[in-house]
């Protein structure tokens, strides 16, 4: 799966051969967070990394599968504390830079 990726729970278990229902258990129980929050942080991840290559955040929001940038800088704000804008700046402060992406919204 990669991070551009829409296709939902569904897919992914007919790709995995596994039911639905059984794959959301999996995911809740393993990596204790639902499809959509791993979905998420996946994207985040790789956001992450895009922006240290200095790519424009425009370009970051489509390739990591948002909608819009405007929905990529909400969910980033509300997962770091600042906006993938000032992600690289020199002297930003970091609220927030401890947070494991892994860690749940």
């Amino acid at each position: 799966m990669t991070p551009r990726t829409r296709a939902g729970l569904a897919a992914l278990a007919v790709t995995a051969g596994a039911g639905e229902r059984t794959l959301s258990r999996l995911f809740r129980r393993e990596l204790g967070m639902t499809f959509p929050q791993w979905r998420t942080q996946l994207r985040l991840y790789h956001a992450l990394r895009m922006l240290a290559d200095d790519l424009p955040v425009t370009t970051v929001a489509h390739r990591c599968g948002w909608s819009s940038t405007s929905a990529f800088i909400d969910v980033f704000r509300r997962a770091f504390g600042y906006t993938p804008g000032v992600h690289n700046r020199p002297g930003r402060d970091e609220p927030m830079a401890a947070r494991r992406v892994g860690e749940p919204l």
